[in-house]
């Protein structure tokens, strides 16, 4: 039987494995951490359960479509709610929006707080869509760097619309042309951030994110965002996947230009695939012992970065949902300060996602769990403990003056995450949340393919390669790497 070793249990290692199973293959999983799911992973502090990663969860249909490969009903393992409320958003002045999933509601709500008729901003998300439409064939579905890819009707098709992409402008200036209010430019603005990008560098086609959430909604998973992982895990033991947890590699084993196999902390594997979840950077510099590394892409700008603050809050806050997000008040500064200071601005944007909102077991009665995400450069070796302490006395004074309340005392549980313990969890360059940056309107060329051309059968997937980061795009990055892996036959390689 033909063999198949994946680096890193992370959400796209696993779907990887899962789709090279149902090719035919006898997957081998390698984890450094004694957990799978990688950032999509949960801890309790006391009586809170926190998620640690990612708290967004869009377009479950790259989820549910795993178990329906292999011929499993997702139901049966897997369950999620789509949220009323996509996010509460709310500014110094007192500005406050809800962003709801029903597109009448939502509209309605941004002519009654903002005074934008709505068929300026359905116009603007018309052309969102248009460009998703359009783009997504070329570049979510399949590899941007194999000539067969521009050969297809459809890329064709989207090649001939170049100016609509409008990827000679920054998304900020194509927000501020078309929708000129200035809380709903901030608002729209925000999803470079999903990437790890600043919108005053990011291209203009970067409008398509916000489509996807407006169109597809936002969810809730049933027991956490953990159960995203875990759900797919399970799936995967059950499907044969084998996993070594607690088992690093620490050598990715070549033969004349070939992958051949691994060497872990305590052993030597053989196999005729291998494919690494791991961010790409440590891939190379660590893994790939001998290898020229491709500076030009290993060089690009790093994304951004997060300290994140777990509190569990010993109240409740009707004004807040699942989603909430607190501007800053000069969002250019702010980002100037991430890309080209290397520093968090003195005024900054703070995301709170509050899981006990929709999951009320996630803290005790009477309290909320709170995840306080800040964005932050990737790590250059700045004082981390001095920022840190620096961003949560700010964050407190920021929600306060908001939400016109004393939050110190209602601090019961604790922790701390920073770019170096990102690195250190989850072998991120630097702790960079997704691999390179996209401020470059060559950003989706530059990023590392799922493949090398100069080493047969060894393939990436993950948030740090083509397409990106993300949960979809991890899940999507996974089906790109294996849809180049041939069919496991006994000739097939």
């Amino acid at each position: 039987m033909k063999t198949a070793i994946v680096i890193g249990a992370g959400i796209g290692g696993i779907a990887a494995a899962l789709r090279l199973s149902k090719k035919g293959y006898q997957v081998t999983i390698f984890e450094a951490n004694d957990y799978p799911g990688g950032k999509l992973s949960a801890f309790s502090l006391g009586n809170y359960r926190f998620d640690a990663g990612p708290s967004l969860f869009t377009m479950p249909q790259y989820v549910t479509e795993l178990f329906e490969l292999h011929d499993e009903v997702s139901t049966n393992f897997f369950t999620y709610q789509k949220k009323k409320i996509a996010c509460q958003y709310f500014w110094e002045d007192q500005t406050h929006i809800t962003a709801y999933a029903d597109q009448k509601l939502f509209l309605e709500e941004i002519q009654n707080k903002l005074g934008v008729k709505s068929s300026i901003l359905k116009k603007y998300l018309k052309r969102a869509q248009r460009k998703f439409d359009l783009t997504a064939p070329l570049f979510l579905e399949q590899s941007l760097h194999k000539l067969k890819s521009f050969l297809t009707t459809k890329t064709l098709k989207a090649l001939l619309h170049l100016n609509l992409y409008e990827i000679n402008q920054n998304l900020h200036s194509v927000n501020a042309r078309q929708l000129k209010e200035p809380h709903l430019v901030q608002m729209y603005d925000r999803y470079a951030t999903y990437n790890g990008s600043s919108p005053y560098q990011t291209p203009g086609i970067m409008t398509l994110v916000q489509h996807l959430e407006q169109e597809y909604g936002t969810f809730v998973p049933e027991g956490g965002m953990e159960q995203i992982a875990l759900s797919l895990f399970e799936l995967a033991k059950r499907k044969g996947v084998t996993f070594h947890l607690g088992e690093k590699v620490e050598e990715i084993l070549l033969e004349e230009k070939k992958a051949v196999g691994v060497k872990t902390q305590s052993q030597f594997l053989n196999a005729d695939i291998v494919l690494s979840n791991m961010d790409v950077f440590p891939t190379y510099k660590k893994l790939l012992k001998g290898v020229a590394t491709p500076e030009r892409i290993l060089s690009q700008e790093r994304s951004s970065s997060a300290v994140i603050f777990y509190w569990g809050i010993q109240k409740k806050f009707d004004q807040l949902d699942l989603h909430n997000i607190f501007f800053s008040e000069d969002y250019k500064a702010e980002f100037d300060a991430i890309f080209n200071q290397k520093t968090p601005s003195d005024d900054f944007t703070v995301y709170v996602n509050i899981t006990s909102k929709d999951v009320p077991s996630d803290a005790p009665q009477g309290g909320e769990n709170w995840f306080v995400m800040i964005n932050t450069p990737a790590d250059y070796g700045q004082d981390w403990g001095q920022i840190k302490r620096e961003l949560r006395e700010k964050t407190i004074d920021k929600l306060n003056r908001i939400l016109k309340v004393d939050l110190r005392p209602l601090i019961q549980e604790e922790a701390v995450l920073t770019p170096p313990l990102i690195q250190q969890k989850t072998s991120s360059h630097l702790g960079a949340l997704y691999g390179s940056s996209s401020n470059d309107k060559m950003a989706a060329f530059l990023r590392h393919p799922n493949f090398t051309p100069k080493i047969k059968n060894l393939y990436f997937c993950g948030g740090s390669v083509h397409p990106g980061g993300g949960i979809p795009l991890c899940l999507l990055s996974a089906k790109i790497a294996t849809d180049l892996i041939p069919v496991a036959t006994n000739d097939s390689i």
